[in-house]
């Protein structure tokens, strides 16, 4: 059975258009994958303490021991297993919340999610794509500004890094601009929304 890994980092619960749209875009996936399983992480209610020196002490102990068995792992065993990945976060500070970065530090995890062979830097994640799901106040697809978006473009890297072919983002842009209709954008996003749960 194919599994998909939704991780929720959207930090307004309810309230999130990024949380809205991602949902969106699963209830389209579910129904035009039938078998396939969806496992929902949500960094708000299971939360991961950031990588503070003792976090990584005991994390390096385990690994040096062979101990990548170990709960403390759980995440980066998930993540690497996946057949497809999708990441809901909001757009903030020009990337994402704290809360999905400390995640991805806790599943970025040497022999797990990449490794190291004679050619170099490996991935060993089994999915074929990583999607992001995310809503911006402003307007960075536009060449004046997309320069100052940090989340997509960390995300990207990441994906080479893991091993991951594709990289997909669905965004809803420019929500917070009085200048433009944005019920409109958010229509239409989760018009793309419906579209793209059907292929990914």
């Amino acid at each position: 059975m194919p599994q998909l890994l939704f991780v929720d980092a959207c930090v307004r619960g309810a309230e999130s258009r990024s949380r809205a749209l991602a949902e969106r875009f699963l209830s389209s996936y579910a129904a035009a994958h039938p078998d396939a399983a969806i496992l929902r992480r949500d960094l708000m209610r299971d939360r991961l303490e950031p990588q503070y020196p003792e976090v990584l002490a005991r994390r390096d102990a385990l690994a040096a021991a062979g101990r990548l068995d170990d709960p403390l792992f759980a995440d980066a065993w998930q993540f690497a297993r996946a057949d497809r990945i999708v990441l809901a976060a909001p757009f903030w500070e020009l990337s994402f919340p704290a809360i999905l970065k400390i995640y991805l530090e806790r599943v970025s995890m040497r022999d797990i999610t990449f490794g190291y062979e004679e050619s170099g830097l490996v991935g060993r994640c089994r999915a074929e794509k990583l999607l992001l799901v995310t809503t911006r106040g402003g307007d960075y697809s536009l060449p004046e500004t997309e320069w100052m978006e940090m989340g997509a473009r960390q995300l990207k890297a990441l994906c080479a890094m893991f091993g991951i072919p594709k990289f997909e983002l669905l965004c809803a842009e420019g929500l917070d601009d009085e200048r433009v209709d944005a019920s409109s954008r958010m229509d239409d996003a989760l018009a793309r929304a419906d579209a793209l749960g059907k292929t990914f």
